[in-house]
């Protein structure tokens, strides 16, 4: 399954915010996913970063300059926004979001962006800025226009203020992008979803910890998908390094107890739990205060941790149910047995012996495997592409009349 990037034609406008250097992390996210990226910077965007930066991550000519002789027979600043699948804006200064609300074309972002058909801004600046009354305002038209805007998120800025008005982060922006360019119907707006994701840490002492190569990314990829065809998405994570989900409720977890608690305070009020999560099986049963030393002579004693899938199996009501199945061996067996001894729904068995790429890597292959039907075996794909996959058989098989 291609990825709903794959050959889109995206224009990627850079205004001149300190953000601007994140732009390029952006445009190589989107080549990556096969997209078709034409830059076109502002000239306070050069001021920032050099436009080689850009031609050399997308290999098309970088646009700056609205009286620049043209390459083709066309007009560039009419010819390229008519055939783009999308505009993306990132970051959206205080002064381009004024010009794009009032109608100002005065360099050939801006006008372009009053002939693209389609319009994402990503907002980047100081925290007074961004809550000054013409700024709100102006993102508030634009919005009535029909300007998607992906929020600036809170943290530390470049003038060293705290508050909001960092740019959302590179892989939220493009997850976005995603969802608007694969169509996504919204047909999960009516339900609650509940994940679990990542791994968990258990102590051993204050610098050691039990854990496992979990790196929560398929987790994080269906909470994803999930939000962006309308649920209300909660996501119990253990330890990662990633960026939340766009609209996705985070409740960030380090063992598997906390995790536990969370899910069993939730769960009743969702109608999908899917626990993606890696937790650890055994926590050590007597975690010392001090850190062990070398030279000590320790044995290391484990008690079995809490186990989250059975207990929401055991008592799930009319929740519908999906677990995960990372096996060495005998898959599809050991998957089986696992989806019965749980009281799951579904179990979703992925092979993660000698020569599987699935701890951290962005692709996966599963076998969707159920009590009423024969094991549905899926290439290998994207994780996002394999967590539309889970969404789609969970809503035809168990979710139908949810509408």
């Amino acid at each position: 399954m291609n990825c709903p990037l794959e050959s889109k034609k995206i224009i990627l406008g850079i205004s001149g915010g300190i953000a601007a250097y994140k732009a390029a992390y952006i445009a190589s996210a989107l080549v990556k996913r096969g997209a078709d990226v034409h830059v076109v910077m502002t000239d306070s965007a050069l001021k920032l970063i050099q436009p080689a930066t850009f031609w050399a991550i997308t290999s098309n000519q970088v646009i700056t300059d609205i009286f620049e002789p043209p390459q083709k027979r066309e007009i560039v600043h009419i010819a390229l926004p008519q055939s783009a699948d999308i505009m993306l804006i990132a970051p959206a200064t205080a002064n381009v979001i004024g010009k794009l609300a009032n109608g100002i074309a005065d360099d050939m972002l801006t006008t372009m962006a009053l002939v693209a058909k389609k319009i994402v801004i990503c907002p980047a600046m100081n925290v007074d800025m961004y809550q000054n009354p013409v700024v709100v305002a102006n993102m508030d038209k634009l919005r009535g226009l029909g300007y998607e805007i992906i929020e600036a998120e809170s943290g530390r800025l470049a003038c060293g203020d705290e508050g909001v008005g960092r740019l959302a982060e590179p892989d939220k922006i493009v997850e976005h992008l995603e969802a608007i360019l694969s169509g996504a119907s919204q047909d999960y707006s009516k339900i609650n979803v509940l994940i679990t994701a990542g791994p968990t840490h258990e102590s051993i002492d204050p610098v050691r910890f039990i854990s496992n190569r979990s790196s929560g990314k398929m987790g994080y990829a269906i909470a994803a998908e999930a939000a962006a065809r309308g649920a209300k998405v909660t996501l119990i994570s253990g330890p990662t390094d990633l960026a939340a989900p766009s609209g996705v409720e985070v409740a960030v977890v380090q063992t598997v107890r906390e995790m536990y608690d969370e899910v069993i305070s939730r769960v009743a009020s969702s109608d999908l739990f899917i626990s993606a999560a890696a937790p650890a099986d055994f926590r050590p049963a007597q975690p010392k205060a001090a850190k062990i030393k070398k030279s000590d002579h320790y044995t290391l004693e484990l008690d079995q941790t809490e186990d989250i899938l059975a207990a929401v199996g055991a008592s799930k009501g009319n929740t519908v149910v999906v677990g995960f199945a990372a096996e060495t061996d005998d898959l599809i067996a050991n998957a089986t047995e696992k989806l019965h001894r749980k009281k799951a729904d579904l179990m979703v068995a992925n092979y993660v012996g000698e020569g599987s790429e699935v701890f951290g890597g962005e692709a996966n292959q599963v076998t969707l495997i159920t009590h009423q039907s024969e094991p549905v075996e899926l290439p290998k794909m994207s994780k996002r592409s394999v967590a539309k996959q889970i969404l789609d058989y969970v809503k035809s098989n168990f979710l139908e009349d949810v509408k």
